[in-house]
């Protein structure tokens, strides 16, 4: 299987269209345009993950003017978009068609493909204690990486083909859910990344 994007290019820098801060605050946050191919038969649903797996695990150290993140701080997963049961039939997903703009308190009802669910990102979490941001963000919100730190954010879309029309997910459900929910079904798996740093010095 082949994932291909007009929006974004495999290990290239992501355009501020499809992020979701930038030096000045929010950005446009519309999510890229992905197609894939070459799908195996017996393909019954898809699947599709976005994933930063550079985020720091130090919360102190992000976004202060005082220090940097240091490139060797252990890092963690970062979810940005989790969506499960795409019709086997659906072969592309147009850009901005599921978001545009980011919306404070997460997008209730994000769009997507008929028939689709979307799950939780984690800025669910990051927004958690913040009584202005708090709320339960579904579907796709893009990077936005802490400006102070010192290693380049990689952003990797994952395009899974199932032998399932749907996969047994909690509501609401997130991208461990998926995950768990699609082992043993996975046909064939498609990957592109990009990248994205708000650090002036990068």
């Amino acid at each position: 299987m082949k994932l291909d994007s007009q929006s974004l290019v495999n290990g290239q820098p992501i355009d501020r269209e499809f992020a979701a801060g930038d030096h000045d605050g929010f950005a446009p946050n519309r999510n890229p345009h992905l197609a894939w191919s070459d799908v195996p038969d017996g393909t019954r649903s898809f699947a599709l993950l976005c994933v930063d797996p550079d985020v720091p695990t130090v919360p102190e150290t992000v976004g202060r003017q005082d220090i940097s993140v240091p490139v060797d701080q252990p890092r963690c997963d970062f979810v940005h978009w989790a969506m499960a049961d795409i019709p086997a039939g659906v072969r592309e997903i147009a850009a901005g068609s599921c978001s545009d703009g980011f919306t404070a308190k997460g997008k209730p009802t994000p769009a997507g493909p008929a028939g689709t669910r979307q799950g939780l990102n984690d800025f669910t979490g990051w927004f958690a204690g913040n009584p202005d941001m708090a709320g339960d963000y579904l579907g796709y919100d893009g990077p936005y990486p802490p400006f102070n730190d010192e290693r380049v954010h990689r952003y990797f879309f994952r395009v899974f083909a199932l032998d399932v029309a749907t996969l047994d997910l909690p509501t609401p459900f997130t991208a461990a859910d998926v995950h768990r929910a699609m082992q043993g079904h996975v046909l064939a798996e498609a990957t592109l990344h990009g990248t994205y740093t708000l650090n002036p010095t990068l």
